[in-house]
């Protein structure tokens, strides 16, 4: 995380001077951007938090990832299938950086240097962001909701520094995070208090295991 930190901080320190970069403000509920094919577009969260949302034909919402500050996402790190199926909304007010990946090899009008860091730093941003969705994927593969929280609240546990955190979701964007009703899943939660797994006042955690 340190690393990713530095990394996102030198590449703001050279914004000024790219024109072939752009920051973007977006207020709650806006659509930053639908994925779309070949366009291959870069994004960083640079503040704010905005979820990357999938909707199947049936019109079911799927949180896929949430993006919090000096996060990356876009079209570079998810194949595309059919354009309009990924969408990226805003959930607060949120400043977001943009390029496109294919630029990164051309010289801008104003030759800075932001290309070039760019260029040297993207594949260790691109590790550190491999490790992030390594760990969506292995949250996607646990069979029931239990698994699920439990291995979401020892990742949360871990990333804070302790057995007391404070959800970062609503219920109800949790529940599409894990791809589950949200009715069972808060069943799930009554059940792990009561038996001693966790102790739960409404988001905040405090694991007792």
């Amino acid at each position: 995380m340190k690393e990713k930190i530095e990394l996102i901080n030198h590449l703001k320190s050279l914004l000024p001077k790219c024109g072939r970069m752009q920051v973007k403000t977006f207020q709650k509920g806006d659509n930053v951007m639908t994925y779309l094919a070949k366009r291959n577009q870069i994004c960083v969260v640079l503040n704010g938090v905005v979820d990357l949302v999938r909707y199947d034909a049936s019109g079911s919402k799927a949180i896929v990832e949430r993006y919090r500050e000096n996060d990356l996402f876009g079209e570079a790190f998810h194949p595309v299938v059919t354009n309009n199926e990924l969408f990226v909304v805003a959930k607060e007010k949120s400043e977001i950086l943009q390029f496109i990946y294919d630029d990164l090899e051309e010289k801008c009008n104003k030759n800075c240097k932001t290309h070039t860091v760019l260029y040297n730093d993207l594949l260790k941003l691109t590790i550190l962001k491999t490790i992030d969705q390594n760990i969506r994927i292995e949250l996607l593969t646990k069979t029931t909701i239990r698994e699920k929280l439990l291995f979401y609240f020892s990742y949360l546990s871990i990333n804070n520094y302790g057995k007391e955190f404070t959800i970062p979701f609503s219920f109800t964007d949790l529940s599409d995070y894990f791809n589950v009703d949200r009715s069972a899943l808060m069943r799930e939660l009554k059940h792990l208090s009561s038996e001693g797994f966790i102790e739960r006042n409404g988001k905040y955690i405090k694991l007792l295991y």
